[in-house]
Parts: structure tokens; sequence; C-alpha cells
């Protein structure tokens, strides 16, 4: 049986009308009543107001957005396409920005829905999430994987490590490195590093793997690959992001390290923001554009309980190359 706002008070031990409150974000009410009310509609899978919604056909024109942050260049541009679709669709949207922060994005996902958003898009880096496997709202994912049965939007990463790979050899590159998170947890991003696996064997060449981070700093960053660039002997790199690679470029300059003479430099994403400032850096593009209407488009599919025009799950869309003066 569906469990009633009532249901919540007895779990919480507080009154319908503090449930009520917490929900609305009405009135004072302590920290320790709000995260006691939370707890009990985690702990029950309770959705605020869904039954009054239905009944009353009312919507709040409202789309939750939870993200890793805005200050890399394609989240930023993401973020930003999808704010310009939804608003031109009549929705405004709710920025989360999760960091790498498990709590936090959990934080932001019961307030969501507490705020009764229509619908979630979220892209942020944190797995393990078990709300997402209990949330009764339309969701859809960009380049991970949270749950069984949400759709998954992705450009086609597979693709992209092994143009990034190729490239580098048909340069003239041999001893070719990937420069990237080695953990590989299931999700499309993942593949990128399969795609570089994948070319290097079929190019008879050894695969090596330098660790980088997603959520290191870019001071911890550079100091690594520093370390990297002076003790290996390198002649290609394949970044698994923009940011890297041109940390990379950085570091080779200040190490007198001639690209693309010596070495020569892939990046991954392709931002208008990249190709913009950084236009010599090579690298993979994501088609953002793409990304962002898919998004939309399936998340409304998903509202509106039509049948999803993408018929899958798991939506690939291809990528391109930016040539510049890295290789």
């Amino acid at each position: 049986m569906k469990p009633k706002l009532s249901d919540v008070a007895e779990e919480a031990g507080v009154s319908p009308t503090t449930v009520s409150r917490v929900i609305n974000n009405h009135g004072y009410l302590s920290a320790r009543t709000k995260q006691k009310v939370y707890d009990a509609m985690e702990k029950l899978h309770y959705q605020p107001n869904s039954l009054a919604r239905s009944l009353k056909g009312k919507k709040t024109k409202i789309i939750g957005l939870i993200f890793p942050g805005i200050t890399n260049p394609f989240f930023a541009e993401l973020i930003e396409k999808l704010e310009k679709q939804l608003f031109l669709k009549g929705y405004k949207v709710i920025l989360c920005n999760a960091a790498d922060d498990i709590a936090k994005e959990r934080d932001y996902i019961k307030m969501l829905i507490a705020n009764q958003v229509d619908g979630i898009i979220t892209g942020a880096h944190n797995l393990g999430i078990e709300e997402y496997q209990n949330i009764h709202l339309p969701i859809v994912a960009f380049d991970r994987r949270y749950a069984s049965g949400m759709p998954t939007i992705s450009s086609d990463n597979l693709q992209g490590g092994i143009l990034a790979t190729q490239t580098l050899y048909e340069a003239g590159a041999r001893h070719i490195y990937f420069m990237g998170n080695p953990n590989q947890k299931g999700n499309p991003t993942d593949r990128r590093l399969q795609g570089y696996y994948q070319q290097m064997t079929k190019l008879g060449l050894e695969s090596q793997v330098m660790p980088i981070f997603f959520d290191e700093t870019p001071k911890i960053k550079k100091v690594s690959i520093q370390r990297f660039l002076k003790e290996r002997k390198a002649d290609g790199i394949v970044c698994s992001d923009d940011l890297t690679a041109i940390l990379v470029l950085q570091s080779a300059k200040e190490l007198q390290i001639e690209i693309p003479d010596t070495l020569k430099v892939v990046g991954y994403d392709g931002t208008t923001f990249i190709q913009t400032y950084f236009p010599e850096l090579t690298t993979i593009v994501q088609p953002l554009d793409d990304i962002a209407m898919m998004l939309v488009e399936s998340l409304l599919n998903r509202m509106s309980n039509r049948v999803d025009k993408l018929g899958e799950n798991d939506f690939i869309l291809p990528v391109s190359l930016h040539h510049g003066a890295t290789i």
C-alpha cells in the first residue's frame, strides 16, 4: 500500500501538519525535526503530494538538474543548453551542484521531491545512491547508470576512445598513454578507456594508463602530470577530458617538451569554450546540442506517459574530431 502523509508523521513521531510544513518548507522548523521527517519519507519511499497533483492535474513546471558543478566548461555549456530548451517549453529549472558528495546529492534529491518538481535530469558523478531506485518521478540520466529502466543519454564514448588513439597513431605516435580514471564502474564514460584499449590491441601496441581523477584539484593533477612527463617516454596521450589535456600542454611547455614534435595530445569534450580559447587543442567533440535535445525530449516523453521515441533505455550519439595543432 502506498504510504500516506499520516504514515510519515507516525514514523517520524510528529504531527501531519509538521510533515506538511517540512515538505512545503513553510515556517520555522528545527534541523532535527526536518531530518526526522526526511528519514521517515526515505524509509517509507513517500512521494509528497503525488496523488493530489494527479487528481488536480496540476504541475509545477519545474525541472530539477543535478550535475557535478558548473566550473567545468562541458557541464556549464550542457546546463545552459538544457535550461534554454526547457524554458522554451515552459519549464523553469532548479540547479543542484552535487560535486563528489553523496550526502549532498541525497539531500538535493529530497529537496527536489519536496518542491514537487515535474522531473529530473541528472548527470552527477556519485554512484550507489539508492534513492534513484525509489524515485517515482520521471527522470533521465546523462552518461551514468543510476537505476534499471532509467533512460541514459550519452555520446559514443567507445568510438571517441578509438578515434583519439587512431588519430595519435596516424600522426606518428607509438608510445601512447591514456590519461584518466582507470577504474571501470560500468558507466558510459568508461568506454573511452575501453576504446583506447581496443584500438591499442588492434594496432599491436602496449596499453599504458596514467591515473588522473575527475575530483582532483588542478594543482594536484598538474603535479602528477609533470612527474609523469619527466619519468615516462610517452609520445602520445589520450586525455579523458579537455581540462586535463590543457594541463598536459602547460606542463609540457614548462618542461620544454615540444608539442607536437616530441609529444602529441588529444583531449575530449570539444566545447565551444575550448574550441574558441584553445583552438590548438585536438579534441574529440561531443554533440552538446543533440545531447541536450535528447535529454529534454526523453524526459518530456516520460512526463507525458508517452512511449519514449528513443525506443531503448540507452541512446548513443556520434562524436567527431576537432583537428588542432597538438598532433
